[in-house]
């Protein structure tokens, strides 16, 4: 393997879903890997700390939950200098055998790729569309407005990049549910928006990856299985709402300029219409 790796995740209430994440980083590469665990204040942080320490991974306690992204850049900041690899991952995914070891490859061949994401997988077999365009206002208000009541419309299709998920390509950004990240590149930036405390983060990070030069890769070889969790089970009114403030402060900043205020205007009222309507995926 080119390099020294690790795999970070966040808990949070993930006692269900932490040993199966926990046994499948074993195999997740044919080297010794560092994993560290960032507790953003769970209830059962005791429980969940004697499940990691006995898998032989690190037990981060941060004592308050600071949100995912700032969660991840508090366990990538715990590292050694010489790790040149960080997986992000969930506590609710399963990684396949040598799935790790896959992505490293593909981001050993070519220096410009800044990240991997591997196909993502739902519990009934079918592929999670992980690897999208970052959104534009276009694609922004379209997929605000239609993709509940319209699933086909062309701009939900566009942003997901619907279609083969079997060959590898590039894409705009790739789920934070699991990524591989190129240490150098995510130091750079600064890690995660630590604005961002539930979603749009990892979307923020891909879309930063390619403004510095670098590509986000999507490599089928790889594969995980994102299984979920109850951690965010009776709570998804407040996600609803957490997703589709983020997805308006992103696209609001990507295009900050003053004569485009008519169209920030349109999508946060499409955005509060979507959050009311239904939930999101």
């Amino acid at each position: 393997m080119s390099g020294r790796a690790a795999i970070v995740t966040v808990s949070y209430n993930s006692l269900d879903v932490l040993p199966p994440f926990l046994t499948s980083t074993a195999d997740a590469s044919a080297d010794d890997v560092e994993v560290v665990v960032a507790d953003n204040d769970s209830a059962d942080a005791d429980e969940l700390r004697g499940i990691t320490e006995a898998a032989g991974a690190r037990f981060l306690e941060l004592g308050e939950n600071r949100g995912y992204g700032a969660a991840a850049n508090s366990a990538v900041a715990t590292l050694d200098r010489d790790v040149r690899w960080v997986l992000v991952s969930n506590p609710d995914v399963v990684l396949e055998p040598l799935a790790l070891d896959r992505m490293i490859a593909t981001a050993s061949a070519d220096t410009t790729i800044g990240a991997v994401g591997p196909r993502l997988l739902e519990p009934t077999g079918e592929v999670y569309p992980s690897a999208r365009l970052v959104p534009s206002l276009r694609t922004g208000l379209g997929h605000a407005a239609f993709a509940n009541v319209w699933p086909g419309n062309p701009w939900t299709k566009r942003y997901r990049q619907d279609g083969d998920h079997s060959a590898r390509r590039d894409a705009g950004w790739l789920s934070g549910a699991c990524v591989l990240v190129r240490r150098d590149v995510f130091d750079r930036l600064g890690g995660f928006d630590e604005g961002y405390f539930m979603y749009f983060e990892d979307v923020d990070l891909g879309w930063r990856i390619g403004k510095a030069g670098f590509r986000n890769v999507y490599d089928p070889s790889a594969t995980a299985v994102h299984v979920g969790g109850t951690a965010t089970k009776g709570s998804s009114e407040r996600m609803r709402k957490a997703h589709h403030e983020s997805a308006y402060r992103f696209l609001a900043q990507k295009y900050s300029a003053w004569w485009l205020w008519p169209l920030r205007v349109a999508l946060k009222v499409a955005l509060s219409v979507r959050a009311r309507a239904t939930h999101t995926r």
